[in-house]
């Protein structure tokens, strides 16, 4: 994440990755903190610049939301600081990104059971839709987002599947590696749904394998979770479910939900948000 003026408007969740070569040192030292679940440090980097630079208001957004999807907490420093990026945000760009957070922050609150949102998120996205040309590089994030909301809310598997593909396929073409993760991670669970086992597996061992390439630790354990499983060896699922709890313990419980699901209490649909 660059100082205001070198940082792209249309930020979205895997646009922040540092990829090397030329990464800014804010860019690297945020995505650092905001992997090991460290999202209230990482967010007071972005602060100097996020009182008067939409793009840096609204990456310090997402990893505020990020936090609520994660711990189930933070949700009045998320609002605050999605009202921030609203009251700055001056193009249709940028407007829309700020819409798609929003949505998501809704839908987050919905799923996890804090207070239903699910009216506010689903015309948050609507806006977003309305804002966002269709080559924006956010219009992935848009569909994988909205797939979620057809997927746990709408219970329309038809639909969430369709919206992921178109997200996948966008992410893949904007260069989104983390947002890939994700949409590898939902494909394959649909397909686990399904009872297409092989391809389950294949698609959350590349959620696991890109979640591991870019160090995004707070999403590996998730990652385990999800390909234990599908897998066929008793003793390599254990052995990932092993090392699933024992990455929570590292950071502390996070993510909670996967926490009561080792537990032996699943609070979502074993996969989480």
């Amino acid at each position: 994440m660059s100082p205001p003026g070198s940082s792209n408007s249309d930020s979205e969740i895997g646009s922040d990755v540092p990829t090397g070569g030329g990464d800014a040192p804010l860019d690297t030292a945020v995505w650092r903190l905001r992997s090991r679940g460290l999202w209230k440090d990482a967010a007071e980097l972005l602060t100097p610049y996020a009182g008067e630079d939409a793009s840096a208001a609204l990456k310090r957004s997402v990893i505020l939301t990020e936090r609520c999807m994660y711990t189930s907490s933070g949700w009045d420093a998320a609002e605050d600081a999605l009202r921030a990026a609203e009251a700055l945000a001056l193009t249709d760009a940028e407007r829309g990104a700020i819409a798609c957070e929003r949505g998501y922050l809704a839908y987050v609150s919905t799923l996890l059971s804090v207070r239903d949102r699910a009216d506010e998120a689903r015309t948050a996205l609507g806006r977003a839709a309305a804002l966002l040309t269709p080559g924006s590089p956010t219009r992935p994030l848009l569909d994988f987002r909205r797939g979620l909301i057809s997927q746990h809310l709408a219970h329309n598997p038809t639909g969430a599947q369709a919206a992921f593909q178109r997200a996948h396929a966008g992410a893949k073409a904007h260069g989104d590696v983390l947002l890939t993760s994700f949409t590898w991670r939902h494909l394959a669970a649909m397909a686990e749904e399904e009872g297409n086992l092989p391809e389950a597996r294949h698609g959350f061992a590349e959620s696991l394998r890109i979640r591991e390439e870019l160090g995004y630790l707070v999403g590996i354990a998730p990652a385990l979770a999800a390909l234990a499983d599908v897998e066929t060896e008793p003793e390599e699922a254990e052995r990932m479910r092993t090392e699933a709890g024992r990455l929570v313990r590292l950071l502390g419980g996070v993510p909670v939900w996967l926490a009561e699901q080792l537990g032996h209490t699943t609070p979502l649909d074993g996969h989480g948000p």
